[in-house]
Parts: C-alpha cells; structure tokens; sequence
C-alpha cells in the first residue's frame, strides 16, 4: 500500500484527515474490497482477459532480526495481515495492471512513517488499502496510478490517549504522448469529484500532487499529476486512444519514459519505503512496475517531435481547469 503523506516547501502535509476517537475498521476493510472487486471486473470487461488473483497471508509473528550482541531484539515492525493482489499481464488493453488490497497491522512503525508523525512512535498499528497503476499496451494510452488508503494507530497501553486514524489516496497521469483534451479531461473529472468538499480542495490537493510525484534527481515531474481523494473517477480517453496506430519509436519512447516511473517509485516513493521497511510482501509491493522499461544516456528528443512536445508542453506545471 502506498504512503502519500507528503514533504513540502510549506511543510509536511497529508492528503486525508486525520482524526481521533473510535472508528469502525472492519467497515473500511468492507468498503475497499468491494472497490477493488469492482474495479477488476470493470477492467476485466474492458481488456477482455481475466486478472490473476494471488491471496496472500503473512504470518502472526514475522521473524525479527537476529541481534548478534547481547541487547535485546528490536521487535518486529509487521506482525500480521494480508491480501490479495489481483494482476493482469498480456492482454489486449493492459501490458501490465495490478490492483492490491492489504491489510496488514504491527507493533511498530518504520522511521518512513514516525518521520513525519513522531507522535505514532510506540503505537501499534493497522493499514489497509487498494491500490492500482494500469501499464497500457499502446503509448498513446496514459499509465493510471489509484490509491485510497486507512490508518490506524493504537494508543500505548495505559497512557489515556485516543487512537489516531485517517484516510488519504488518489490518482495520477503518466502520458508518453500529449492530448490536450485528455489532460484537461482528467483533471475536470478530479476537480468536479473533490466539488463537495469546497472550492479551495482541488487546488490544494493537486498542488500536493504535483509536489510529490516529481523526480527530483532528473527536475522533472513524472506526468501531469492529479489529485488526492478518496474515491476513483474514471477517464474514458483509454478508450477513445486504443485504436491509435503506434509503432516501434512509439513504443521505445514508452519504456524510456517507463524508466522514469521505475526511478521515482524506486528512489523516492514514500509507499514503497515503508512497505519493505516494515517486511511487506514483495511481490506485492512492486506489482507497480512496468513490464519493460529502457534507459539511454542523456536521450534527447527531436525538436518539434511529439516526443519533445510531451517534455515541454506537458510535463510542466499547468493550471489544466
């Protein structure tokens, strides 16, 4: 499960609430897997393939680390739960899809979660979530990322102190090829989703958006962003580009800037971190990564090709509604 809780020029902010006092979590856990089971058969109809769905459990004690001195074992991070990873590989509209649902809970937090909330070290904790991203076959058809996420965390025994808990998520665009339609699409259908929740929300969220899917290493956003909520819209423009004739620059162009998206996942990704911080699943937890990706040094496009207008014209900042 992904971790979007974002570090900003402003500070550290998070896409949810978060809240105190009792919460229903077996009610949240409800909600999410019938979101990931709508979800698959929604896309399921549309590739015409079925998805592979892989259970998984961990066990109720993970084995922690052997102290090779005489001081005490450090407990281990993650103590239970699991999921299930539903995934899609060679079909007709998806190279690659994965949509996972975890729930999994522990005695500690890793230091990429107490960073930002040093008020949940100590705490036993519960996450749960669905999280997708959607690799297309043809590059004229964007990768989708989706997160929507709980948390939970436990007050130490005896302290008199309220659990924490809150919700965040979202979605994000990766183009190979720029649509000026389709971006201004998918960001319309964001905004007029976060409506109910004021005027100021989408702003807000899509700036915070924008803030953390940028490879800092490269200067370069990694699409043309989103937002953070907790429901999925979903763009029809999969469909009005599917029949794009595409060829092998189009497709070489894709696993290059597939590349990208295996840099920010790999180096700066907040999701990944804590997950194989606190002995998440493995596969699971990279089921986001494309089937096939390249690197070439210092690529360059040509002027005035798609390619380079991809680069300059959409992989900037833009107010897009």
């Amino acid at each position: 499960m992904n971790d979007h809780t974002h570090s900003t020029s402003k500070g550290v902010v998070n896409a949810g609430a978060v809240d105190t006092g009792t919460v229903d979590s077996s009610a949240v856990r409800t909600w999410l897997v019938g979101l990931q089971r709508q979800i698959v058969n929604a896309l399921e109809a549309e590739d015409g393939s079925r998805f592979r769905e892989d259970p998984w459990q961990r066990e109720s004690v993970a084995k922690s680390e052997q102290s090779k001195q005489s001081e005490p074992v450090e407990k281990p991070a993650l103590t239970g739960g699991g999921g299930l990873t539903c995934i899609l590989e060679g079909g007709a509209l998806l190279e690659r899809g994965g949509i996972g649902f975890s729930n999994v809970s522990g005695t500690r937090l890793p230091p990429s979660a107490t960073a930002a909330r040093p008020q949940l070290v100590g705490r036993h904790w519960e996450a749960m979530g669905v999280s997708l991203v959607l690799h297309p076959r043809n590059p004229y058809i964007p990768t989708v990322h989706l997160n929507v996420r709980f948390f939970v965390a436990q007050p130490v025994e005896g302290s008199g102190e309220e659990p924490i808990w809150w919700f965040g998520g979202g979605m994000d665009l990766t183009p190979y090829y720029g649509f000026e339609e389709d971006a201004a699409h998918f960001h319309r259908t964001c905004a007029d989703a976060l409506k109910p929740f004021g005027a100021d929300t989408y702003p807000r969220f899509k700036a915070w958006c924008d803030d953390y899917f940028f490879l800092k290493h490269r200067g370069e956003p990694r699409g043309i962003g989103g937002v953070f909520f907790d429901d999925l819209a979903e763009p029809d423009f999969a469909t009005a580009r599917r029949g794009h004739e595409y060829g092998e620059r189009e497709r070489s162009w894709q696993a290059l800037r597939r590349g990208r998206y295996v840099e920010f996942n790999l180096v700066w990704d907040r999701g990944t971190l804590f997950g194989l911080q606190s002995g998440g699943r493995t596969e699971s937890i990279l089921m986001s990564m494309p089937p096939g990706v390249q690197w070439a040094y210092d690529h360059h496009p040509e002027p005035g090709s798609p390619e380079a207008l991809l680069l300059s014209h959409y992989l900037v900042p833009r107010k897009w509604v």
